[in-house]
Formats: structure tokens, C-alpha cells, sequence
């Protein structure tokens, strides 16, 4: 194990079912970590081992799904690929900050994808990495070409329902914060789904 390892997860928006967090309890026992798990009707905690330190992963329950909720910081370079894993696999997104020497590393992961990657040195920080944001007038002759757009709206007309439930769920229970991420979710997709239409 790299004994100078540290990674921090902020921002953690993973949005998923019941069957990741059994497969992560699966994996991470399979790995040898020593883990114990409790669960209420409004969250789901498993409490991982390593080394001295106790990691507690907190999911909340959203109707038949989950959210993992709070920040981590990670020692373990083993723990930090399942997360990073669960980032990808749930298609999530995240701000992920890797300590190096005297160095953090930045990268802002959106849908499970590198967006940007920064670089920060003492008072300096420098842009290693940035994904293009705008759509060609070319990508979206092609998207035309292609049935994938056709697939993808459905797949956003789910995920519309989808948030639209968890915003009546969130404004229900008077949850100002979960109200505001719902409504940014819904504003992406709306956008997604105007470029699909046009």
C-alpha cells in the first residue's frame, strides 16, 4: 500500500440501486477488509476497517434507490479504487482532490467522465485537462444519422420522471438543498433533451 496515499471525494452525487451497495459489500469483503453494516428507513452505513482508521460510507434511501451523501477523505489506495469504481459504474459525479507531495491534483467528474483536471502547486494551479463543453454543428449531423439520439431521449425521458419524482419528494419533505440539485439535474437534462430534438 502506497503509505503516503490520500484522496478526497467531495460533492458525491452517485445516484443507484440496492444491488451496488450488496456488490460493494461483496467486493470489499472479498478484499479483506473487516466491515460491519446498519440500515433505518432513511439511510444505509457500512463502517469499513482499514488499518486504524474507520471509514462509514452514509447512503440515503430516495424512494427504491440510493445516494451516498457527505465527503470522504481516503487512505487507502485499495478503498479508493471501489469508490472510484462506483463513480464510474453509477455514472456519477464528483470532485475528486489527489494529495501528492506538495501537490493536489484536481479533476471534476461529470457522468462517470473527466471533465477537468487541475493541477495545484502552492499559490499556482494549471489546467492539465479540459473537456471540450460545446457540441460541433458536425457531432449533431451525425447524432441525426444515428439512432443513439433516438435511444438516448428515451433513456432522458426516464430520467426525467425519474428526478421530477425525487424533486416532489424533496420539496414534500421541505428539503431546500435535495429541492435545488433536483432542479439543476432537471435543467441538464431539459438541455440534453432540447439537442436531441431539434
Amino acid at each position: 500500500m502506497n503509505k503516503s496515499y490520500e484522496v478526497e471525494y467531495c460533492n458525491l452525487e452517485l445516484r443507484f440501486e440496492r444491488r451496488h451497495i450488496q456488490n460493494l459489500i461483496r467486493d470489499l469483503i472479498h478484499e479483506g477488509y473487516s466491515l460491519y453494516w446498519s440500515e433505518n428507513d432513511s439511510s444505509f452505513i457500512i463502517s469499513i476497517r482499514t488499518g486504524r482508521k474507520l471509514v462509514k460510507l452514509r447512503f440515503q434511501r430516495l424512494q427504491n434507490r440510493y445516494k451516498i451523501v457527505g465527503d470522504y477523505t481516503i487512505k487507502d489506495e485499495k478503498l479508493g479504487e471501489f469508490i472510484e469504481r462506483l463513480i464510474g459504474d453509477t455514472r456519477g459525479h464528483a470532485v475528486v482532490k489527489r494529495f501528492k507531495d506538495r501537490q493536489i491534483l484536481i479533476e471534476n467528474i461529470l457522468f462517470g467522465e473527466l471533465i477537468r483536471q487541475v493541477e495545484v502547486s502552492g499559490m499556482e494551479h494549471r489546467v492539465i485537462f479540459q473537456k471540450r463543453p460545446l457540441v460541433t454543428n458536425e457531432e449533431v449531423a451525425k447524432a441525426f444519422q444515428s439512432k443513439r439520439a433516438e435511444e438516448r431521449a428515451k433513456e432522458v425521458r426516464v430520467e426525467l420522471d425519474y428526478e421530477l419524482a425525487c424533486l416532489y419528494d424533496a420539496m414534500r419533505r421541505n428539503d431546500a438543498e435535495e429541492t435545488e440539485k433536483c432542479k439543476e439535474k432537471l435543467a441538464e437534462l431539459r438541455h440534453e433533451m432540447l439537442l436531441l430534438e431539434l
